[in-house]
């Protein structure tokens, strides 16, 4: 597979003559993947909210996972907010978070998670399990937590039963001046003189199911309609809820019908879901359920690939982000788990899906500015798995924490030539990899390897880049299925990497089966 991030002809050309060459050596070598680094084509900066997350009011993502109430003597806390996961998050260096959904945001009324916490409404979390939300945790909580994180905030507005008042009214809550407006007066009753920075909002979430089963023609309307009054003095990013997979009808009417004006991004969902009538376990899957979740993971690159190249027809100056604000693996609940609450495990699986995917976005960090793994804590491919007092860290959550060395880089383009992972007449490529030079130009290259049993050896080609030494980590593990319990917390880890050799202007490795590897190159 090759990766050409420059659309100059004569520089295809070349990189391709350049792969052609390194084949051959690496054919004289014996190995048998290459990675060639273009360190004269990096232009583009790997945003660092591609590193995202995404936190709903669903099941123990909220309450028992970041919010543990106000009167908890038992979990440390502030104000609520579990100090144990916001120290996790913040060694994440988790640049953005979005709240507070997802499905439940067309059907949250912000007013009611505001004042004094006995005078709060409660409500009906029809989507999740028909349980009480008792709007304990709100707008001040969220925004406040988001401020011990050091994290973005990105509110989703709801545009499905909400109105352009109600979501006005919040963007003039959390973001305008004191005394500018009835809102911001509101704010300083319930204890915040001074407004929050809020950049980004969402308008509506999966508008083309449940955040009202709309026609693409249909919401663009709503949407304008909208953000006509939305307000904060000019630093607001306005998100447009986006494609669900691969619907590029919805991707071509946005951007025919939205003012440029008026949108600064598209969403995008997609989950690695083998089958949504029949998923399968969390830990314990076969191989080949795992080639088939691989499958619906790579399948990423043809979809950003595919909804990027309608948006070049509309701006080809990139001047909109795609935003994938929902994406990770999607299993059957844990046995004896209630259903709605979709709290799975987290497996070498998930780190494989994770690698993989951000190797996806950096590349793609052209057009791909954010992106929000699902969810956060104890829903979906969560990094962080909470019981009461007690926390671990996911696969994934390593995985998160050893690429974060890439935000905010430049990214390098790379040429990728690897061998198949094959099941029957099924071929996947076996390695995902992207690279970045941050600004005391430092080179971190991030391998992934997804094949379930064999090494792959890799010489990666510098291309001129200068190198005196290199370093890495490695997250691998015996099985497929390993992960790690509040028992055994620290089965998979990350460990030192000494595999890697400098020869000159190459590198030379071999890649653990199923295994996830971050170079580091001074």
């Amino acid at each position: 597979m090759k990766r050409n991030r420059n659309n100059n002809k004569t520089l295809i050309i070349m990189r391709t003559l350049l792969a052609s060459v390194a084949i051959c050596l690496c054919m004289q070598l014996h190995a048998q993947n290459i990675i060639v680094l273009h360190p004269s084509d990096a232009t583009d900066t790997i945003n660092k909210n591609i590193y995202g997350h995404f936190a709903e009011h669903l099941g123990r993502c909220i309450y028992g996972g970041f919010y543990v109430g106000d009167n908890n003597k038992k979990i440390p806390n502030k104000d609520g907010i579990r100090l144990d996961v916001v120290e996790a998050l913040r060694k994440l260096r988790i640049p953005v978070l979005r709240w507070p959904g997802g499905c439940f945001a067309d059907t949250y009324h912000w007013k009611d998670g505001v004042g004094p916490k006995n005078e709060r409404p409660s409500m009906l979390n029809v989507w999740w399990g028909n349980v009480k939300e008792d709007n304990s945790f709100g707008t001040n909580e969220f925004l406040n937590m988001c401020e011990m994180l050091g994290a973005e905030p990105y509110l989703s507005g709801n545009v499905g039963s909400g109105s352009p008042q109600e979501l006005s009214d919040w963007v003039k809550y959390t973001t305008h001046p004191a005394g500018s407006s009835p809102m911001p007066d509101l704010r300083a009753k319930y204890g915040r003189p001074n407004p929050w920075h809020v950049k980004y909002w969402g308008l509506g979430n999966e508008a083309w199911g449940c955040g009202g089963n709309m026609t693409a023609e249909h919401y663009a309307d709503v949407y304008r309609q909208y953000a006509t009054f939305m307000s904060n003095g000019g630093d607001i990013f306005r998100i447009a809820s986006g494609a669900s997979d691969d619907d590029y009808h919805w991707t071509e009417v946005l951007m025919q019908q939205l003012p440029p004006n008026m949108f600064n991004a598209l969403g995008l969902h997609h989950y690695s879901v083998i089958d949504w009538n029949k998923k399968s376990s969390s830990t314990d899957f076969s191989e080949s359920e795992y080639f088939t979740t691989m499958q619906k993971a790579l399948f990423m690159e043809e979809l950003i690939t595919k909804h990027s190249a309608i948006m070049d027809k509309y701006d080809p100056k990139k001047t909109k982000a795609l935003v994938v604000d929902e994406w990770g693996g999607w299993y059957d609940v844990v046995e004896g788990t209630n259903g709605a609450f979709l709290f799975q495990q987290n497996t070498m699986r998930d780190a494989m899906i994770a690698g993989s995917t951000l190797n996806i976005f950096n590349n793609h960090c052209d057009r791909v500015k954010m992106a929000n793994l699902a969810q956060c804590i104890n829903v979906l491919q969560a990094v962080i798995l909470t019981d009461e007092e007690k926390m671990v860290l996911t696969p994934t959550y390593h995985v998160m924490e050893m690429y974060n060395v890439h935000q905010n880089a430049l990214m390098i383009p790379t040429t990728l030539v690897t061998n198949s992972y094959q099941i029957g007449d099924d071929k996947l490529n076996a390695l995902s990899a992207s690279a970045s030079k941050d600004k005391d130009g430092v080179v971190h290259i991030s391998i992934t390897n997804i094949d379930a049993h064999n090494a792959e050896p890799v010489t990666i080609y510098l291309n001129g880049l200068p190198a005196k030494t290199v370093t890495g980590r490695v997250l691998k593990s015996e099985k497929l299925q390993d992960h790690n319990t509040f028992d055994d917390p620290n089965k998979v880890v990350p460990q030192a990497f000494t595999g890697a050799t400098l020869n000159g202007d190459n590198i030379s490795l071999t890649a653990p089966p199923f295994s996830v590897i971050v170079l580091e190159i001074k």
